[in-house]
């Protein structure tokens, strides 16, 4: 694996511990560099980190604040 990418993996948090959860990854990085975008965009799903994602949750949130607020009515 090259230097670069070992960087973004080790300072990327979420990267680094799907990585340490799912060793098998480690195998396809080793073999082909142009797999890391697959790689960060499965990470980006499986963790939430999109902002569609974001704005999913907090859409979730007003809709909890705001059943919490009528119900205290």
């Amino acid at each position: 694996m090259e230097l670069d990418l070992q960087y973004k993996i080790k300072n990327t948090k979420n990267y680094y511990n799907y990585l340490k959860e799912n060793s098998y990854y480690i195998k396809k990085l080793n073999r082909n560099k142009n797999e890391f975008e697959n790689f960060s965009n499965f990470v980006k799903d499986k963790y939430g980190l999109r902002v569609t994602d974001k704005i999913s949750k907090t859409i979730d949130n007003i809709d909890l604040i705001s059943t919490l607020l009528s119900t205290l009515k």
